[in-house]
C-alpha cells in the first residue's frame, strides 16, 4: 500500500523522466554542428541532408508513433511497469550513443539507429507519466501536478538548447553522456519507489492490427512531410517527389483504415468513443495546433538569432548556437512562471479561462514578433518571447489536466499516450510546414538578392547566378546550424581564393550575410508567423469549445469497452 506521501514521490520521479525525455529532443538540435564535426561529416553536402534530418527527427518521430501503443500497454500491464522500463531503455540508448565508434556516414547511421532506440524509451516515459500522476492525485489537485510535470516537459525543450550549446563546445559526446547518470539514478529510483495504484485491464487482448496500421500510417505521413522540404528534380522543395506524395496519400489512407479497424476489433488500441467526450476532443485538438505553432516558432527564432541577429553583433558563427540558447531563456522563464500557477488555479476555476487566455497571449506575442524589425532591440524581443512562454504555460497544464480528468480510470494510459502523440506529431509537422513556408518566402527574393550581393564583391556573374539559383534550403540549414552560409556556398567553387583580400574578408565576415538576407528573411517571417498566429487562435477556439469543467468520476468498475461521456 503506497504511503500518504506517495503522490509527491510519483510527481518528482515522473517530472524527472519528462525533463530527461524532452531535454534530449532538443539538445541535439543545437549540437548538430559539433556532432557532425566530431564524426567528420559535412551536413551541408546534398547527400548528407538526409542524415541531418533523421538525427534531428528520428527521436521525435518514433516518440510520436509509439506513445499511443505504449500508453495502451500501460493500461493493460501496468503504467508503472512500462514507465520503469522506459527509463531503463532510455538510459541504455544514451550510453550507447555516446560511444559511437564510427566516422562519416556509418557514424551518422549509428546515431540515427540508437536515437530511434532512445526514442522508444522516451515514448514509454511520456506515454505513462501523466497517467501515473492522474492515478496518484485526486481530481482537485491534478492541475497542480500536471502543471509541474508539463513545465518540466516543455521547459526541457528549451533547457536542452542551452545545455547542448555549452556541452558541445567541450566535446560532442558529452551531449549524450550528460543524461546517463541522471538516467541511471532515475531508473533505480523508479523501480524502488513507484507502485501501480490505478485500474487496468490485464485480461484484454492486444490490438496488433491496430498497432501496426497506426505505426505504418503515421510514420509514412510524418516522414513524407519531413522529406518534402528537401529539393527534388530542380524544384526548391520535394512536394512533387512521387515518394513524398505516396507517403502522404498512403499514410492518410492507412490511418483511415486504422480508424475503421478500431471500431470493429474486440479490444481496440484506443476507444474512438473517447472523442465523444467534449473535453477530451477539444483539449487534444488545441494541443495539436499549439504544438505545431510552438515548434515552428522555436525553429524560426533559432534561425533568426543564429543566422542574422547574433552575427550582426560580432558573434562568430561557431558560437551562435550557444548564444542563441542563452538569449532564448526568457521564453523558458515565462513558461516556468505561468505553468505551475495556472495548473493550481485551474484546479479551482477550471481549464477553459486559463488555457484560452494563454493562447490569446501567445498569439499577441507572435504578432509583436512579426512587427519588430529583423535587427531588433533585444529587450523588446525578450519581452515578447517571455509573453509567449507565459501564454504557453497558462495553456499547457490546465489543458493536460482537463484531458486526463475527462476519461475513465482504465483509459488513462491511452489518453496520456494520445495527448503525447498529438504534441509530438505537431512538433514534427511544424518542421515540414514552417520550413516549407520559409523556403517559399525566401525563394521569392533570395536568388536576386544573393546574386547581386555576390557580384558586387567580385564574384563572377556566372558563379553568383549559379549560387543564387540554388535551393534556399541549403542557406536556411546553414544559418540554422551556425555555419557562415556565404563561405559554405563559395568554398566548393574555388572562387574565394581569386578574390581581393577586402572582398574575401567582407564576404566571409560576420555582418555581410546577415545584412544580405535580412529583407528576404523578414518576407518569409511574415508568412510563417502569420500562419502561426492563425493556428494559435484556432487552438483558442478549440479551447473555448471544451465546455465547462468536467471530471469523469467512477463509483464502481465499468464494463470493458464502456466509456462514460460527459461535457460541461
Amino acid at each position: 500500500m503506497p504511503s500518504k506521501h506517495y503522490h509527491w514521490v510519483a510527481l518528482s520521479n515522473t517530472t524527472l523522466g519528462m525533463l530527461l525525455a524532452t531535454v534530449n529532443s532538443s539538445i541535439v538540435i543545437i549540437s548538430l554542428p559539433a556532432i557532425f564535426r566530431g564524426i567528420h561529416l559535412d551536413p551541408l553536402k546534398p547527400g548528407n541532408v538526409s542524415y541531418l534530418l533523421w538525427i534531428l527527427m528520428g527521436y521525435m518521430l518514433v516518440s510520436a508513433v509509439l506513445v499511443v501503443t505504449l500508453g495502451r500497454l500501460g493500461d493493460l500491464f501496468g503504467r508503472v511497469r512500462m514507465y520503469n522500463a522506459g527509463f531503463a531503455v532510455f538510459t541504455v540508448g544514451t550510453l550507447v550513443l555516446a560511444f559511437d565508434p564510427f566516422q562519416g556516414g556509418a557514424g551518422a547511421l549509428w546515431l540515427i539507429g540508437w536515437r530511434v532506440f532512445q526514442g522508444i524509451g522516451g515514448a514509454m516515459l511520456m506515454a505513462n507519466s501523466a497517467a501515473i500522476l492522474t492515478d496518484a492525485f485526486p481530481a482537485h489537485r491534478r492541475g497542480m501536478a500536471m502543471g509541474v510535470n508539463q513545465v518540466a516537459g516543455i521547459a526541457g525543450s528549451f533547457v536542452g538548447l542551452v545545455a547542448g550549446g555549452l556541452l558541445s563546445e567541450i566535446d560532442w559526446r558529452l551531449v549524450f553522456f550528460v543524461s546517463a547518470p541522471i538516467g541511471i539514478a532515475g531508473t533505480v529510483w523508479a523501480y524502488f519507489s513507484l507502485r501501480d495504484t490505478g485500474r487496468r485491464n490485464p485480461g484484454a487482448k492486444i490490438d496488433w492490427l491496430g498497432n501496426v496500421t497506426f505505426a505504418v500510417g503515421l510514420t509514412a505521413l510524418l516522414a513524407a512531410i519531413t522529406y518534402g522540404i528537401q529539393p527534388y528534380a530542380g524544384h526548391d522543395m520535394g512536394w512533387t517527389n512521387p515518394w513524398v506524395l505516396a507517403g502522404i496519400i498512403g499514410g492518410v489512407a492507412v490511418l483511415v483504415a486504422f480508424c475503421v479497424i478500431e471500431t470493429r476489433v474486440e479490444s481496440p488500441m484506443f476507444h474512438l468513443d473517447l472523442f465523444r467526450i467534449r473535453a477530451f476532443a477539444a483539449g487534444n485538438s488545441a494541443g495539436l495546433l499549439t504544438a505545431i505553432s510552438r515548434g515552428g516558432m522555436q525553429f524560426m527564432l533559432i534561425i533568426w538569432l543564429q543566422g542574422i541577429w547574433l552575427p550582426l553583433r560580432g558573434y562568430a558563427y561557431e558560437d551562435t548556437p550557444l548564444w542563441a540558447g542563452i538569449y532564448l531563456l526568457p521564453l523558458t522563464v515565462g513558461f516556468l512562471v505561468a505553468g505551475p500557477l495556472s495548473g493550481t488555479l485551474s484546479d479551482r476555476y477550471g481549464a477553459r479561462v486559463f488555457s484560452t487566455g494563454g493562447l490569446v497571449v501567445a498569439a499577441l506575442s507572435l504578432l509583436g514578433l512579426l512587427i519588430i524589425p529583423t535587427d531588433f532591440s533585444y529587450w523588446a524581443f525578450a519581452g515578447l518571447i517571455f509573453l509567449n512562454g507565459a501564454g504557453t504555460g497558462l495553456f499547457a497544464a490546465p489543458n493536460s489536466a482537463a484531458i486526463m480528468n475527462s476519461v475513465p480510470a482504465n483509459q488513462r494510459g491511452v489518453a496520456s499516450g494520445m495527448a503525447a502523440t498529438f504534441t509530438n506529431a505537431g512538433m514534427v509537422l511544424s518542421i515540414g510546414v514552417f520550413f516549407s513556408l520559409m523556403i517559399a518566402g525566401l525563394a521569392d527574393t533570395l536568388p536576386r538578392t544573393l546574386t547581386s550581393g555576390l557580384t558586387a564583391h567580385g564574384v563572377p556573374s556566372g558563379v553568383a547566378t549559379e549560387i543564387g539559383n540554388l535551393p534556399p534550403v541549403g542557406t536556411l540549414f546553414a544559418a540554422f546550424l551556425g555555419y557562415n552560409p556565404v563561405e559554405s556556398l563559395l568554398a566548393p567553387t574555388g572562387t574565394l581564393a581569386t578574390l581581393s583580400p577586402a572582398d574575401r574578408s567582407a564576404l566571409t565576415g560576420h555582418t555581410y550575410f546577415p545584412h544580405l538576407i535580412s529583407d528576404p528573411f523578414h518576407h518569409g517571417l511574415v508568412i510563417v508567423f502569420g500562419l502561426a498566429i492563425g493556428i494559435t487562435l484556432l487552438a483558442g477556439v478549440a479551447s473555448v469549445l471544451r465546455g465547462g469543467r468536467y471530471v469523469h468520476e467512477e463509483k464502481e468498475p465499468e464494463p470493458r469497452g464502456k466509456v462514460a461521456v460527459g461535457e460541461g
